[in-house]
């Protein structure tokens, strides 16, 4: 059963309306989905990391941007609510002091309560000195890549054929 607890600490309301907390909760815990595939190719069944786990989801981001009130509003309920982990897909362009960073600070306070953090390393890279969850009490996750190529066809109005990769 997954529980989706919305604490809404913007003026905005609860609602996801870029989707992006809605991607990342499916990714941490969505159910299995059998015979799936993109577009008929990597067919499989896909699912969230712990299917099924129970959901706490507090939106601290807004139009405007992700306050240093909501988000440590946030870590302060999601640590009184009793949540075992809390994963955090916001990050900056790069790091900051820990004392004026408050993913940081509020993954320090959830350490100390047996509460592990994991963070988003950042949507700045590949460059170096990009990353901005680098609190030695975060668990840092960042995007990769695959071995496998996507290829397929596109025919252009003189009927020349082109083979397209993803890789």
């Amino acid at each position: 059963m997954i529980i989706i607890c919305f604490k809404d600490y913007t003026s905005e309301g609860a609602r996801d309306t870029e989707g992006h907390g809605t991607h990342t909760a499916s990714t941490a815990a969505g159910n299995a989905v059998a015979d799936t595939s993109f577009f008929g190719i990597g067919n499989g069944t896909v699912r969230g990391g712990v299917p099924a786990s129970r959901i706490a989801a507090y939106k601290v981001c807004n139009l405007a941007g992700c306050s240093t009130e909501a988000l440590l509003s946030a870590f302060d309920d999601a640590i009184a609510d009793g949540v075992d982990i809390v994963t955090i897909s916001i990050g900056d362009i790069g790091a900051s002091k820990f004392v004026d960073d408050p993913i940081a600070i509020g993954a320090f306070h959830a350490m100390t309560k047996g509460i592990l953090t994991v963070a988003a390393a950042g949507n700045s890279g590949p460059q170096e000195s990009t990353v901005s969850a680098v609190a030695p009490w975060i668990l840092t996750a960042a995007a990769s890549t695959t071995n496998r190529g996507f290829f397929t066809q596109v025919v252009l109005g003189n009927g020349k054929t082109l083979v397209v990769s993803t890789t």
